[in-house]
């Protein structure tokens, strides 16, 4: 292994508490699996590295595409405003920029970006979660990722089930992953009763104050145009309150299209490709090969356009945590190559019959409960 690729790895681990592999936990065959599929991604890493010495610069590099990714989010929603883009246009292509500020964000919290300097960390971090309003607290959310990576799949991986990995596949799971906030609603009552309290304070903590104001606002919006929906239909005026008048109604209008709409598209986009390409249930703890698959399938196009290829690339991290989302993209090809020669799935379909179990004898299986979280 270079110099360079021990440096990183050794402060991945140090940043993570340690290893990451519980070696006497996994069958020997996947263990030589792991270490050629790992020694041949941080050569293919370093090659590139050494090949784009500009790469070298990666606080530089991350800052950029977030000051990019803001203006450009920014610049269609100006153009909305003056009406030179429609509706349907502004919406997709605000989702697409917001994209890139969750890849960064998912970097931030691996500390890729501004590692010594604690203020420029912490800004990027901030900055990333206004871009995203729907989302969890960034810092709340390290925990959980860390933890993810530590026991992926697993009971306790409470971050891909709180996206719906695990669960069977059905149009509720489809309204969850769009809808976070009413996911917590209406799984609330599968967590044991001496822990819902506690699960709950803890949610409002980490959504509080960007995420809880947005679904408030986004389900106030929802309420009000079924309302008037079932009223239309049935040839009634409701009478609402003076405040809202149409100029209210308007503005809720642009604020709908401007960040309700992207913000939901992206994060469902996310939530649907991350949680069947991780297994759940019934897979090795610390098995980098049982955890994810490749979906790279010309199907997924859609999806990842709004969570920048995220099904082909994210387990390219899970073997190598050290290299931010735009170097797996550029180490995507020979790292597929080899994790398919070393028994990582790619495009496995049947995921979505199996609730997201790595075997087809799990078919049959109940929903994930809560029982061990």
């Amino acid at each position: 292994m270079s110099s360079l690729s021990e440096k990183l790895m050794s402060q991945s681990a140090k940043a993570e508490g340690g290893s990451r592999i519980k070696q006497n936990s996994i069958n020997a065959l996947d263990q030589k699996r792991i270490a050629t599929i790992k020694t041949a991604v941080l050569a293919e890493g370093d090659r590139i590295r050494a090949k784009y010495p500009i790469l070298k610069h990666q606080d530089a590099i991350g800052m950029t595409i977030l000051l990019l990714s803001m203006a450009g989010a920014v610049l269609t929603g100006w153009a909305y405003l003056e009406g030179v883009l429609a509706w349907y246009v502004t919406i997709p292509v605000i989702a697409i920029f917001l994209s890139f500020t969750h890849e960064l964000e998912h970097d931030l919290i691996h500390y890729m970006y501004f590692r010594k300097s604690k203020f420029m960390h912490n800004l990027m971090m901030a900055l990333v979660w206004i871009c995203r309003p729907s989302t969890i607290n960034p810092w709340a959310r390290r925990h959980l990722h860390l933890h993810h990576h530590k026991h992926s799949g697993t009971e306790t991986d409470l971050e891909e089930r709180a996206i719906t990995n695990g669960e069977r596949f059905t149009p509720l799971r489809l309204l969850m992953m769009f809808d976070l906030e009413l996911s917590v609603v209406l799984r609330i009552f599968k967590i044991p009763k001496n822990r819902r309290m506690k699960a709950l304070m803890m949610g409002a903590a980490g959504n509080f104050p960007l995420a809880s104001a947005f679904y408030i606002g986004w389900h106030a919006y929802v309420a009000y145009w079924a309302v008037e929906a079932a009223a239309w239909a049935v040839g009634y005026s409701v009478p609402w309150p003076a405040f809202v008048t149409p100029e209210l109604v308007a503005t809720a209008n642009t604020v709908a299209v401007l960040i309700f709409a992207p913000n939901l598209l992206r994060s469902f986009s996310i939530n649907f490709i991350s949680s069947n390409m991780h297994y759940f249930g019934d897979i090795e703890d610390g098995n980098f090969v049982q955890q994810c698959q490749v979906l790279n399938s010309k199907w997924f196009i859609i999806p990842h356009l709004f969570c920048f290829n995220f099904g082909s690339t994210h387990g390219i991290h899970h073997f190598v945590v050290r290299d931010p989302f735009y170097i797996r993209q550029m180490t995507a090809k020979k790292a597929h190559e080899v994790m398919r020669a070393n028994g990582v799935r790619f495009n496995d379909l049947g995921t979505f019959k199996r609730a997201n179990r790595w075997s087809a004898k799990e078919q049959g299986q109940q929903e994930a409960g809560y029982q061990a979280a």
